[in-house]
Parts: structure tokens; C-alpha cells; sequence
């Protein structure tokens, strides 16, 4: 992953996101994905702008199949915003940054 963005994984998921004390954002994507090829550098510059108050990483669909179908991903890009280990907010398709950081203020 690019500079701030985690990788998160159906492994490290509930280490990574839902226990965390920090609110998680959680791009799911795929490599083959158009509109997740254009989300991308908005969450890149989330990670940047929100570093060190929100955890901000990507699932990656193909390689973690397990977190999606718990959390019945059906379209890519889906970003999740979770607080206390708890989905709180769920955007489907691409959705612009100042959506993104207006959903995180929110929960600061």
C-alpha cells in the first residue's frame, strides 16, 4: 500500500479495524477495478490528512475474500467507516474526498 494506507487482510482484520481504539476507514477493492483505480489517491490523501487520528487501509477483494462476504460486499469500490468495532457509515461506488472527510469528521 501507498505511503499512510494499511493493508488490511481477513488475518489482521479484527486486530486491525475492529479492535482498534482510532475510527477505521476500510476501502474494499480490486486490482482490476476501474472506479478503485480513481478512489484511490483521495484515500491516499485521506491517510496523509487524518494521520494519527483515523486508521485508514484497504481490503484487497481477490487476495481476502473472508471480510467482504462477512460484511456482504456486492459492488467495489465500497468504503466502510467503523467506530468501537462497529460499521457506522457505508459508501457504494465511487464517492468523492470531501464526502470521505466530511464522514470521518463526524466521527472525531
Amino acid at each position: 500500500m501507498a505511503g499512510k494506507v494499511l493493508e488490511f487482510t481477513d488475518a489482521n482484520f479484527q486486530t486491525e479495524v475492529l479492535s482498534s481504539q482510532d475510527p477505521v476507514l476500510v476501502d474494499f477493492w480490486a486490482p482490476w477495478c476501474g472506479p478503485c483505480k480513481m478512489i484511490a489517491p483521495a484515500i491516499e490523501e485521506l491517510a496523509n490528512d487524518y494521520s494519527g487520528r483515523v486508521r485508514i487501509g484497504k481490503v484487497n477483494t481477490d487476495d481476502n475474500p473472508g471480510v467482504p462476504t462477512e460484511y456482504r460486499i456486492s459492488g467495489i469500490p465500497t468504503v466502510i467507516l467503523f467506530k468501537g468495532g462497529r460499521e457506522v457509515q457505508r459508501f457504494v461506488g465511487l464517492t468523492q474526498k470531501p464526502k470521505l472527510a466530511q464522514a470521518l469528521e463526524g466521527l472525531l
